[in-house]
């Protein structure tokens, strides 16, 4: 029987020498691998008490909206600046090279909700670190972060210790 990590495609030397780039595009074409690949995510939220499935754009979104379908749970984007038509709350945070900025509608999230946070891969953790900083300043509480890949040689759940970060595959490097 295969695996979720048995449909992710890895490509040395992308985006530049050294790096070993973990490809979801090869699990998401694939429907045997997105079933696995949602079943494998949906796992780790049983028993969890939650209220809300929010994903980071791009692949959050893919990951994310059929965990919030599944479970009956409303699902709230969190967007690149400019993106959303409402009022928003916005957050900066440092990438690698340079800054970013991302957004949630400011009624996105009630106060006292329990949000689970989703994307398809965790690295560094910035993405998340800025996304759940929104969710706060909402009011709510986010009970977990969950991710199909973790690129553990990067450390993300460093910046991230003090949340439930679970993600469905790891690999060591970077």
């Amino acid at each position: 029987m295969k695996t979720v990590k048995d449909y992710i495609r890895t490509i040395p030397d992308f985006p530049e020498k050294g790096i070993m780039f973990r490809d979801v595009t090869s699990v998401i074409q694939d429907a045997d691998g997105l079933k696995l690949a949602i079943d494998e995510m949906i796992k780790r939220l049983d028993g969890l008490d939650f209220d809300v499935i929010a994903g980071a754009e791009s692949r959050g979104f893919v990951f994310g909206m059929p965990i919030a379908y599944a479970l009956h749970k409303p699902f709230v984007m969190v967007r690149k600046a400019g993106k959303l038509p409402c009022e928003t709350v916005s957050k900066t945070y440092d990438l690698e090279y340079g800054t970013a900025t991302i957004e949630m509608h400011k009624d996105s999230v009630k106060p006292g909700q329990k949000v689970v946070l989703v994307d398809d891969l965790i690295a560094t953790g910035g993405t998340m670190q800025a996304a759940a900083e929104l969710v706060e300043e909402l009011g709510g509480e986010v009970v977990k972060m969950l991710f199909l890949i973790e690129l553990a040689g990067l450390n993300g759940r460093k910046l991230l210790s003090k949340y439930d970060v679970d993600a469905v595959v790891s690999y060591d490097g970077k």
